[in-house]
């Protein structure tokens, strides 16, 4: 059966509005005829023209948060605890099943900037295209931040989910869920407003906190979203293995056999 793999992550690049300023990764490119020195080390009296067309290796070096690109969060990020009380699992521990499941898309695209999505619309949308969430589907919310990737208003686009939606998920079962947005809630600045005028302290990262309750994880800055089909695809996003780490890079992949 002829199997299609989709891309769902972003670059790590410099120079692109991936993360709010003072918040992105920094990559220093050394060149095949920039790293001799470093090789030369390895090989006393090795001269730069015994090696083929003059040239080294090429090599970077990279100055990272693991909230960089796009990554798996782990339980540990949203809270100390979860499963009321349970240590919080670190990246490391995530089991890997969690990782390689079914996945479904969610187009809330139409809705504004700063939109905190809800239980109801979730059941909306699932009515939509005719699905039931199941226990370990990988739910994938496409925003409109996807397509404002790598411009100045990325981190500040598109809908965010709110706890009542993100309980919505995981009392069904789900562990692993995905957003293009830079963040699974809301754009912190709406949410900035919205606690201005209000000053409760709950809508503040609601949806990261509904792990307190029962431990999950989300993607983050996902791509393509747009490419998939509303269900009948595979996600792989097994994450880097960090100890006792907060989160783990990711090349997420969708799947698809086709007939």
């Amino acid at each position: 059966m002829p199997r299609r793999i989709i891309d769902l992550s972003i670059y790590m690049e410099n120079d692109v509005q991936s993360d709010p300023p003072g918040f992105g990764p920094k990559i220093d490119y050394v060149g095949h005829h920039d790293s001799f020195e470093s090789l030369k080390a390895f090989f006393p009296g090795l001269n730069k023209e015994d090696l083929p067309d003059g040239e080294a290796w090429a090599v970077e070096r990279i100055e990272l948060s693991t909230h960089n690109g796009t990554h798996l969060d782990a339980p540990y990020h949203f809270h100390s605890t979860m499963d009321q009380g349970t240590r919080s699992l670190t990246i490391d521990e995530v089991p890997l099943d969690w990782c390689f499941q079914g996945g479904v898309k969610l187009d809330f695209r139409h809705l504004e900037d700063g939109y905190v999505v809800t239980a109801a619309d979730l059941e909306m949308e699932l009515r939509r295209i005719n699905y039931e969430v199941k226990p370990l589907d990988i739910v994938l919310v496409n925003t409109r931040a996807g397509s404002r990737y790598g411009q100045a208003d990325y981190v500040y686009a598109g809908c965010g989910m709110g706890y009542e939606a993100t309980m919505y998920l995981l009392e069904r079962g789900v562990r692993v869920t995905g957003t293009d947005g830079w963040s699974w809630d809301a754009p912190f600045v709406h949410t900035a407003k919205r606690y201005g005028a209000t000053k409760d302290p709950s809508i503040i990262w609601e949806g990261h906190k509904a792990g307190r309750h029962i431990g999950y994880c989300h993607l983050e800055k996902l791509h393509n979203l747009e490419s998939l089909p509303d269900r009948g695809f595979m996600v792989a996003c097994f994450p880097v293995k960090i100890r006792a780490a907060s989160a783990g890079w990711t090349r997420a992949v969708a799947i698809i056999d086709e007939p």
